[in-house]
């Protein structure tokens, strides 16, 4: 991970107490860890770790706040979204690597830091909501229309050819009104609880 080396905190060197760490991520951090699947591209955040060394535990607290730049579920445009995020991390020294929870972390005595440049990273990403949408009427007509065009419609819906320019579109569909006659049969199974 040299080319992470600014996010890598020296634990053995550190002194028994609480110390503070500050960072500034921007585009140059979001490209060095893309790896081609990456959600995020680019961002503007501020990160404060506030570390406590116990004499046997280092924990790790952070802040992250600021904005990043994802692709929209629906156009695929750029769209901007804001990160305000508190997580934390324990870290203890042992023989091997190893993440025994999401919260807890064992390195090496001999290696005596942490990187944390991936940690951060999924903070971030894990931070973000599941669905990611422009708001109502601003995602990109052009995408939008193609979208509509494509979509899957029954007879019903043939009068109805502008739901998506208006971005009326819902990506999860609630038609409750109509069902599957091949599930009915299981209408009348009755279920016995313990």
């Amino acid at each position: 991970m040299g080319k992470f080396s600014l996010y890598n905190i020296p634990l053995r060197s550190l002194s028994e107490g609480k110390h503070e760490f500050e960072y500034s991520l921007d585009k140059g951090f979001f490209t060095l860890i893309d790896d081609g699947t990456a959600d995020v591209k680019k961002g503007d955040l501020k990160v404060t770790v506030a570390l406590k060394k116990t004499s046997v535990t280092f924990e790790l607290n952070f802040a992250i706040s600021g904005t990043v730049q994802v692709p929209c579920d629906r156009c695929l445009d750029d769209i901007t979204m804001d990160v305000d995020t508190r997580n934390k991390l324990i870290v203890k020294f042992g023989k091997e690597y190893s993440e025994e929870s999401d919260e807890i972390v064992i390195i090496p005595e001999e290696d005596g830091e942490i990187n944390i440049a991936w940690f951060l990273y999924e903070f971030i990403v894990l931070s973000l909501p599941a669905k990611r949408v422009h708001p109502s009427g601003t995602c990109n007509k052009a995408m939008s229309s193609k979208l509509n065009k494509h979509r899957a419609k029954s007879a019903d819906d043939e009068s109805e050819e502008d739901d998506l320019e208006e971005d009326d579109m819902s990506l999860e569909e609630d038609d409750s009104s109509s069902t599957d006659s091949r599930w009915d049969a299981l209408k009348n199974v009755s279920v016995d609880e313990d």
